[in-house]
């Protein structure tokens, strides 16, 4: 699916998603990663859901977002309480949905000002 952005060209805004990976400003991406609106995109060492480790979130924590919206891939899956508790303690939100539902809600909550995370799993990827 593609999106148009508005006026938001000087953040990273998602401006296409499918199966198999997603578009950051126009630019195409076929791994995981993590997205915030002023920084740009870096790899997310994660190939399966089944895989996300405490690690992964600690790196996202070090970011200091307000939120973090994290994309399981095709369907929505929920996270165990202490793979997030780094984020946890900072008082830091983790939304966990469908990767298309997570580049929509990013969007949305970039669009607002919001410091938000968005941590993309693209399944069977390899590693970046």
């Amino acid at each position: 699916m593609k999106l148009h952005s508005d006026n938001n060209q000087q953040y990273q805004t998602v401006t296409g998603y499918d199966a198999d990976g997603v578009e950051i400003n126009a630019q195409r991406f076929n791994f995981s990663l993590i997205v915030m609106p002023e920084v740009a995109p870096r790899p997310w060492n994660v190939t399966r859901f089944e895989d996300l480790n405490a690690e992964h979130f600690e790196q996202i924590a070090q970011d200091t977002p307000d939120v973090v919206v994290l994309g399981t891939g095709a369907r929505q899956r929920f996270v165990h309480p202490k793979l997030v508790a780094s984020l946890s303690s900072r008082h830091v939100g983790v939304d966990c949905m469908d990767s298309q539902a997570a580049c929509r809600t990013y969007n949305v909550l970039m669009g607002e000002g919001r410091k938000v995370t968005l941590a993309l799993i693209i399944e069977g990827a390899a590693d970046a």
